[in-house]
């Protein structure tokens, strides 16, 4: 049993709570206990106890006492280390404060991005949020969401700059990302915002942890026709990969062994025909001139 935050120094609130859910789950199973008789120990449903064990909700001290108490865990340390985690699972991370701007389904996302080791995106519409520029991230905005106030573009621009510090700290994640080069002829705000965003693509890439191809138009078809995604590993063994597949009002987050595995081949196949390191700073070289 993993004791408590001090073995996750990288671990925010999302990542947590999807470890402690792994954890009961495992202690479930152990124990030959049914999600429904769980759920019906708490008070809940089956459902509140799945969702529970997939981390997607905050959990109740006493709700985990008991579970400890059903699943066998009587030892007074294993029990305390259990709900130290409770605690730590639920402090509210630093995007808390932008949860009105933040729908619920993506709140996770930054979670996790937060607790990364390494995060692998392809995207087809727009340069990653990490890499994007003040003035691409404003206008991407601004054509994203219509009638919204001044103040509401500026905080929503504020939130994606601060996620990019996440690139910044000295144990922050590597990040491959794969870009359609559609994504960067698209004159998202303009010839000169364009340009700088190139810009800042050659200037990123000169950070060890940062690894920038291009999908090139002359390749044709590819492996990755139905759309974007990222896949994020996590430096505690126990937490599976997540892949994250975002939607027009909704997004998926996968687990399963199947599921990140087939996204995980897709990736390895885009990386392999896609432009490598030099190929791409020529290519938005070049991109960049036209603008």
């Amino acid at each position: 049993m993993t004791p408590n935050q001090r073995n996750h120094p990288y671990a925010g609130p999302t990542a947590l709570r999807i470890l402690l859910g792994s954890q009961l789950r495992k202690l479930r199973e152990a124990k030959g206990v049914t999600r429904e008789e769980a759920g019906h120990l708490i008070r809940g449903s089956e459902s509140k106890i799945s969702r529970m064990e997939l981390g997607r909700v905050s959990f109740k001290e006493r709700d985990v006492s008991d579970l400890l108490t059903l699943y066998g865990v009587a030892d007074s340390k294993a029990r305390q280390a259990v709900l130290d985690l409770v605690v730590q699972a639920n402090e509210p991370g630093w995007w808390q404060r932008f949860n009105d701007l933040l729908p619920t389904w993506f709140q996770s996302y930054v979670g996790l991005e937060e607790a990364a080791s390494r995060i692998r995106t392809y995207e087809v519409q727009f340069v990653p949020g990490l890499l994007q520029t003040k003035e691409y991230a404003r206008a991407v905005v601004t054509a994203g969401v219509a009638g919204i106030s001044q103040d509401e573009i500026a905080r929503r621009v504020d939130l994606r700059l601060e996620r990019q510090r996440v690139l910044d700290r000295p144990d922050g994640p590597i990040f491959w990302a794969v870009i359609d080069e559609a994504a960067l002829r698209r004159p998202i705000g303009g010839g000169e915002v364009m340009k700088a965003q190139l810009e800042h693509l050659i200037d990123l890439m000169r950070q060890p942890r940062i690894t920038i191809q291009v999908m090139p138009f002359s390749f044709g078809g590819h492996s990755a026709e139905g759309g974007a995604f990222s896949i994020l590993r996590f430096p505690d063994p126990d937490l599976p990969d997540v892949v994250y597949v975002e939607q027009l009002a909704s997004a998926l987050y996968l687990d399963k062994r199947d599921e990140v595995d087939r996204y995980s081949q897709v990736m390895e196949r885009l990386c392999a025909v896609s432009t490598t390191p030099d190929e791409t700073v020529e290519l938005l070289r070049s991109i960049a001139e036209e603008f």
